[in-house]
């Protein structure tokens, strides 16, 4: 019997998506290596554009799912919808293929895109209702840590937070736009934002920090994986109202 490859290592290859956002954005990634990313910011229709980037990818890749070891998808918070969507799809391929599932929260990706910044990182996705998702990071060029918990609050509570820190904070996410200008009169010359291309969520980010999740055994069947929304949809708050009502 030829044992010639018995002692070469698998690499561990991991497919991340993102759809928490407007943005669909799919990524091919193995230890120490980021193999393809593709991006689209343009409509929010997921349920059309996920899965032939994916197809299209992993074609281009010439990889197939059976080549992969897990999936990597961002379980939110961010838009209901999406992450429906994103959570959907990850459980049907990682059933197909027979593989786990790495939720990466989707502020600990967004955090990840600016790992290479030395001090504290503050992602903000805007929650609609005048309310932010985001956390507090600090990077050292090479990792993140979270500082804080998951928060949906009102932008001026995370500020504040970000204030007591006294040194430049970065922001991204697409809270940034939306509040902005409240973020300058807040923090002036501390205030500092990403640039475009590392603003929005990325699939890079996710695949990369999967592949980290999937070494650390930190993954979850298909059958049990579930999205983290951090507060109730405005349907089920309404439905909740409803049948008070009713009562």
């Amino acid at each position: 019997m030829d044992n010639s490859r018995g002692d070469a290592k698998i690499m561990i290859k991991v497919l991340g998506f993102d759809t928490s956002s407007i943005a669909a954005t799919v990524a091919l990634a193995e230890e120490g290596r980021l193999i393809a990313e593709y991006y689209l910011n343009n409509k929010r229709n997921h349920s059309e554009k996920l899965m032939p980037l994916i197809q299209q990818m992993l074609s281009d890749c010439d990889i197939t799912l059976n080549e992969i070891q897990g999936i990597a998808v961002a379980m939110g918070p961010g838009s209901f919808t999406g992450l429906r969507i994103g959570a959907a799809t990850a459980k049907g391929l990682a059933f197909a293929a027979g593989i786990p599932i790495i939720g990466i929260n989707t502020l600990d990706g967004l955090a990840y895109n600016a790992v290479t910044f030395n001090g504290p990182i503050c992602p903000v996705l805007n929650a609609r209702r005048e309310q932010v998702y985001t956390a507090m990071f600090r990077g050292n060029g090479m990792s993140i840590e979270r500082l804080t918990d998951y928060m949906a609050v009102e932008i001026k509570e995370i500020l504040k937070t970000a204030g007591e820190t006294g040194e430049p904070v970065l922001f991204l996410g697409d809270g940034v736009p939306v509040y902005k200008d409240e973020i300058k009169n807040m923090l002036g010359k501390n205030a500092l934002f990403a640039p475009e291309a590392l603003t929005m969520p990325r699939a890079s980010s996710i695949a990369l920090l999967g592949v980290e999740g999937f070494k650390k055994g930190e993954v979850e069947s298909p059958f049990t994986f579930t999205p983290f929304y951090l507060r109730r949809s405005q349907a089920e708050i309404q439905l909740e109202k409803k049948e008070g009502k009713c009562r």
